[in-house]
């Protein structure tokens, strides 16, 4: 890919700042440098130097980097300059910039973007990209790094490879039949080696509810009856009041939901509206809302008052953590709890996140694996393993490579490659056909 016009745009952070970086790419870049500093730069070293405009006049004095492609983040001719943060130095730089002929602004992402078409990355290492720009928690952050260094290529690849060879040996029976290079019945070769390849792709594509979890966070419920300490188990949580704490039932009518940071884990904690026969239609709609919340969690903390329990009807068959609350008055019944607490003294709250931390540490664990990262990836290998299944059920040989054909080229969409040559590549070193 060659574009014919060079971009540029604020890299960096919000103004003010203590430094701003500048990047410009593609085919002016060099001239652009020049004209700024009066200077021509070797590739990948840095020089002070004063910036001026069209006219001479003094913008700023700061670093300027020059990167020759290919050997630069787009591929080609790069500039970085490393001004002031100043609003004022920025805008004129970038004004002056802006009325220089060939030069304009860059869209959203067009570095990027350039980059991918220059085959400096892959669709995979693009969206594990923009994942770290927006990493909140440790186990995102190191999740989004072990996205980014072409594992997810390597394994789609070689399962690529897999496939483009069953379809090479099935249409080499198919059309070469008569080359002695080709053995009879090549294809009932290819097939138990083609299910083994559809059990791999499947337990990885049922992994992606745990990367959903690293990326979007664990959704976590606190459910029960009014008044047995819903909210004020969030407060502590929280280490804030982020939810009305009264005597009076019904005081929670919707969701309130914050974001807690648990051993790296992002843990969305939702507060509901007490669970009970209801008082009236707003608390119905609360409690409608409490049960259908809890039914799509990932976890449920089910909250009873141990001095005055009083039992939901019917817990949401999730993974829940009973707790009692209100163990500071000395109460005690027979009903069985995961954690006793005292959302007023403290009680009992760090046995309860060490409970929480035992339910996170699977998930933050496999922040270093290497699983499809994102719905679109889920989707695709699931297509993958639709077509595969067609070309395990297809009678007909030429429909069954076809399917093969789909199923690899699904694979390929998720790195945004599709090579039809490698057909051809593996039938000719495979076969020596045409010697």
């Amino acid at each position: 890919m060659s574009a014919t016009d060079t971009i540029f745009a604020l890299s960096s952070g919000t103004l003010p700042s203590g430094v701003a970086v500048i990047r410009i790419s593609g085919p002016q870049s060099a001239e652009v440098l020049q004209r700024l500093t009066g200077k021509t730069l070797l590739p990948r070293s840095a020089a002070f130097a004063a910036l001026r405009d069209l006219d001479g006049e003094l913008i700023d004095k700061g670093i300027s980097i020059f990167f020759a492609g290919p050997a630069s983040f787009t591929g080609e001719d790069c500039v970085e300059l490393q001004v002031h943060g100043s609003k004022a130095v920025v805008a004129k730089l970038l004004s002056v910039l802006g009325s220089m002929d060939g030069l304009r602004q860059a869209d959203a992402g067009e570095f990027t973007r350039r980059a991918y078409l220059n085959g400096k990355l892959d669709l995979a290492n693009v969206e594990a990209l923009s994942d770290l720009i927006s990493a909140e928690t440790e186990a995102q952050r190191r999740f989004a790094l072990a996205n980014s260094d072409g594992r997810h290529r390597q394994i789609y690849d070689e399962w690529r490879a897999k496939l483009i060879e069953a379809r090479a040996l099935i249409e080499a029976e198919l059309d070469f039949s008569d080359e002695a290079d080709v053995p009879g019945s090549v294809s009932e070769m290819v097939w138990g080696n083609v299910r083994e390849l559809q059990k791999r792709i499947e337990a990885h594509a049922a992994s992606y509810h745990h990367a959903e979890i690293i990326r979007d966070g664990l959704q976590v419920v606190i459910l029960g009856a009014p008044n047995a300490g819903k909210s004020s188990l969030m407060n502590v949580l929280a280490q804030r009041d982020v939810a009305i704490v009264t005597d009076e039932a019904g005081t929670t009518r919707d969701v309130l939901e914050v974001h807690l940071d648990l051993g790296g884990l992002k843990v969305n904690l939702a507060d509901t509206a007490g669970v009970r026969e209801a008082m009236g239609k707003v608390e119905a709609i609360g409690i409608k809302r409490s049960l259908d919340r809890a039914a799509t969690a990932d976890l449920i903390l089910y909250v009873e008052d141990m001095v005055d329990p009083a039992l939901v009807p019917e817990i949401p068959d999730v993974p829940t953590i009973r707790i009692g609350n209100k163990a500071d008055l000395n109460a005690s019944n027979s009903r069985k709890y995961d954690c006793t607490i005292s959302t007023r003294t403290g009680q009992g709250i760090e046995k309860l996140m060490g409970i929480l931390k035992q339910h996170a540490e699977p998930y933050t664990e496999k922040a270093a694996s290497t699983i499809p990262f994102r719905e679109r990836h889920r989707q695709l290998l699931y297509l993958a393993i639709h077509h595969i299944d067609q070309a395990l059920e297809e009678a007909e040989l030429e429909l069954a490579a076809e399917s093969l054909r789909l199923a690899s080229d699904s694979l390929s969409r998720i790195c945004g490659k599709v090579d039809v040559e490698d057909l051809l590549d593996s039938i000719f070193s495979k076969f020596c056909i045409g010697k």
